[in-house]
Order: structure tokens, then C-alpha cells, then sequence
């Protein structure tokens, strides 16, 4: 399993969970709209945390990465 592409899957998701929220939250007062401004900060927030620990995932991939190249070239 590749722990890049995965990561990168889920900074995907996150972006694009945080967008949706965005697009429910700007719809807020249009008549017959159900939006919860409540709801929707924490989607956002709960989105960007995601977003944020896959990012971190991606640089400790990053950092095992180099780390097993340094031990390659110590050979």
C-alpha cells in the first residue's frame, strides 16, 4: 500500500468535503434551506483537520522515504 497516494486520496476527499459544506453554507437564508450554520462549522473544521493529518501523513511518509535512501547510501 502506498501511504502517498492514500493520503493524497484523502487530502482529496477533504477538500472536496469542505467545498460541499462551503456550498451549503453560502445557500443559508435561500427559501426552503434547511442549512445548519452550526453543522456546517463543525463540517468545515472536522474537513480541515482531515485535510491537515493526511498532509502530515504525506510527510512522515516523505521522512521514512529519505530516511531508507540515507541508509541505502551509507552501503
Amino acid at each position: 500500500m502506498d501511504p502517498i497516494a492514500t493520503a493524497s486520496y484523502g487530502m482529496l476527499a477533504a477538500s472536496r468535503r469542505f467545498e460541499a459544506s462551503a456550498q451549503r453554507t453560502a445557500t443559508m437564508g435561500v427559501d426552503g434551506s434547511t442549512t445548519s450554520y452550526e453543522r456546517e462549522a463543525v463540517e468545515q473544521i472536522t474537513a480541515k483537520h482531515q485535510f491537515k493529518a493526511n498532509l502530515a501523513t504525506i510527510g512522515a511518509a516523505q521522512d521514512m522515504w529519505d530516511a531508507l535512501l540515507r541508509l541505502q547510501e551509507r552501503r
